[in-house]
């Protein structure tokens, strides 16, 4: 009996000492875990001053679009027996320098795509991929500041496709005028003296012409999310129809080490480029060719969903 009244008051004493020991360390654990708050509070203070210190700061996100299919005897569809896929990726990229007295703000925007229909049926079909969405465009602007807020500014913005008709429209901007940042990330370009190159095999449909050259741009990443926004219109002072612009939105999420998923949509109207479609159309079909005053010129647009990765 005795012996059992020992064990048991050592047992005791053991269930108290290991509650004590619980405590404590959660105690411990309870001071460290403020200690490292503390530490990471210091930390993106730090950052927060070294992301806003004058220099060169650059980045980019894109996104990532694929699948592919293979059908055998799927006798619901039209094309029964085919081999299919759809490959798409975007890149947006900037690299922008800001000084006391002057800023240098350069950004790329890429959009490719490319899709395979085989039809295992047909012989004299084509088995490669071909390439659908085609957007490449890049600036550059330069900005001497006449204030936190204003600068006189001069701008080079090239915009084309390189998969099949590189160059062929290719449109060059260069002018100058004023350039606004109301806020952080923000850039509102106006150069009333702006003159449009236009590159194309077509002079007949094409032409150069000077105008206006408004720009927006919007770039921002909080957290995971990335964010950009570009509208970009030239205004022809000889012809309404020589105008045109384009507006692109990207949007990326980052959920594991970089890898996320992203969306971009983009729309413009250019008569020029409606008209050249449309005289290629009526000749194929044999009819009368339109003109700048009845072709019809719809927005055109494309969107991309998929896989996102962020540098």
């Amino acid at each position: 009996m005795k012996r059992l009244t020992t064990l048991g008051v050592a047992l005791f004493s053991m269930t108290i000492s290991f509650g004590q020991t619980i405590d404590e360390l959660k105690t411990e654990q309870a001071a460290k875990k403020d200690s490292v708050a503390a530490i990471q509070g210091r930390v993106d203070a730090l950052q927060g001053q070294i992301d806003a210190f004058p220099g060169w700061k650059k980045g980019a996100f894109g996104t990532i679009g694929a699948n592919i299919s293979s059908f055998s005897n799927w006798y619901s569809q039209g094309t029964p027996d085919n081999n299919a896929g759809n490959i798409g990726v975007t890149i947006n990229a900037f690299a922008n320098l800001d000084k006391e007295k002057f800023f240098w703000r350069n950004g790329a925007n890429v959009n490719l795509q490319w899709v395979k229909l085989d039809d295992k049926n047909n012989p004299n079909d084509s088995e490669d991929f071909n390439g659908t969405t085609d957007v490449f465009n890049i600036t550059s602007l330069y900005g001497y500041k006449l204030s936190e807020k204003f600068a006189i500014s001069a701008l080079g913005e090239y915009r084309s496709s390189i998969i099949n008709n590189f160059n062929d429209p290719g449109y060059l901007d260069i002018g100058i005028g004023a350039t606004w940042t109301p806020i952080t990330d923000m850039v509102v370009v106006i150069h009333p003296l702006n003159y449009n190159f236009v590159f194309a095999k077509n002079d007949a449909v094409y032409e150069s012409s000077t105008g206006a050259k408004i720009v927006v741009d919007y770039t921002k990443q909080l957290g995971a999310v990335s964010f950009k926004t570009n509208f970009s219109t030239f205004q022809s002072y000889k012809s309404g129809d020589l105008s045109n612009w384009t507006w692109v939105n990207s949007f990326g999420y980052t959920l594991w080490k970089g890898i996320g998923v992203g969306f971009e949509f983009g729309l413009r109207g250019n008569k020029q480029e409606a008209l050249a479609a449309g005289i290629a159309s009526a000749v194929d079909a044999g009819t009368t060719p339109p003109t700048f005053d009845n072709v019809d010129s719809p927005t055109q647009s494309y969107w991309m969903f998929g896989l996102n990765y962020a540098f």
